[in-house]
């Protein structure tokens, strides 16, 4: 048995023998801190949300703790984003051993990118908002990085909780049209600000910004192959690529490695620049990434 396997398992049998189901009225989870920030301002005091990945972790490879699972457990609702690899290895086993959960799936409703991983392939978007779980490998799961997805993504929210209490259902609602306003005007604020710049291409270590690339119209290419740092030979490749298309903006998320991202931003002369996409501030750190393209050199 896989480590991994292991503690899913020992999780989900603390999970199974504890008794907390009295306080799971006032309590929600979602997986990300991006998630937080909608759903709170979406239900206000009316209930308390937890995180289940801590800052700085990367919710890709990220395992859950027993004592992460159990305070999952004390949830009237969890939220996932919907293709992230863990997420769906535990979900189904999750709602077996938690009748009363509901499981949300924000994503439900977007159209979604395929095979976003390789810096070799374009990022494109798939007619069919489907989800296909057959295929969740291949779904590029960074939702949230889009201000347009995000609006479905709050929309998917609303609904469910609605659902848990609709005695408040108007409250939500109220709630709901205020946060879909901000995410209006934080699109529009990234639309004046990419509307014109110098380069429409840029580098990120991790291909986290495939959706917001798609509402600008731009191109991302990610250094890490396949989850795997590359070998020299992609990093020429990356650099020939890159000086072929003019990018001065190199990105890197700071729970991963600097030293490709400095070496590549040497060679082209480029800026290399630290990003946080998992931010609570979702919105403040889009408008960060989207000045820091607008203020490439020409």
């Amino acid at each position: 048995m896989s480590r991994y396997s292991f503690t899913l398992a020992f999780a989900l049998l603390l999970l199974a023998c504890h008794p907390g189901r009295e306080k799971k009225a006032n309590v929600l989870t979602v997986t990300i801190e991006p998630q937080r920030y909608f759903l709170e301002r979406i239900v206000g005091d009316k209930f308390q949300v937890n995180t289940l990945v801590p800052p700085g972790s990367s919710p890709e490879t990220f395992e859950p703790s027993p004592s992460a699972m159990i305070k999952l457990g004390e949830s009237r609702a969890y939220f996932k984003v919907g293709f992230l690899g863990y997420e769906n290895a535990w979900a189904n086993r999750l709602a077996e051993n938690n009748p009363d959960m509901k499981i949300v799936d924000c994503s439900t409703g977007i159209e979604l990118i395929y095979g976003g991983h390789d810096h070799h392939d374009h990022d494109h978007a798939h007619g069919d908002a489907e989800h296909d779980h057959d295929h969740a490998e291949a779904v590029d799961p960074h939702v949230w990085s889009s201000a347009r997805n995000a609006l479905i993504f709050s929309q998917n929210m609303l609904n469910a909780v609605v659902e848990i209490d609709g005695e408040n259902a108007g409250y939500y609602r109220d709630n709901f049209e205020k946060l879909s306003q901000k995410i209006i005007e934080t699109d529009s604020v990234l639309t004046g600000l990419l509307k014109e710049i110098p380069s429409r291409s840029f580098i990120v270590y991790h291909p986290a910004l495939a959706y917001f690339a798609r509402d600008y119209d731009l191109e991302q290419y990610s250094i890490e192959f396949e989850g795997k740092n590359p070998s020299p030979a992609q990093m020429r490749e990356l650099v020939d690529l890159a000086r072929a298309e003019n990018i001065k903006t190199v990105f890197v998320q700071q729970e991963f490695d600097i030293k490709n991202s400095e070496v590549i931003a040497r060679e082209i002369g480029a800026q290399s620049h630290t990003i946080n996409p998992l931010a609570y501030a979702w919105d403040e750190e889009l408008i960060r990434i989207a000045r820091l393209l607008a203020k490439q050199e020409r």
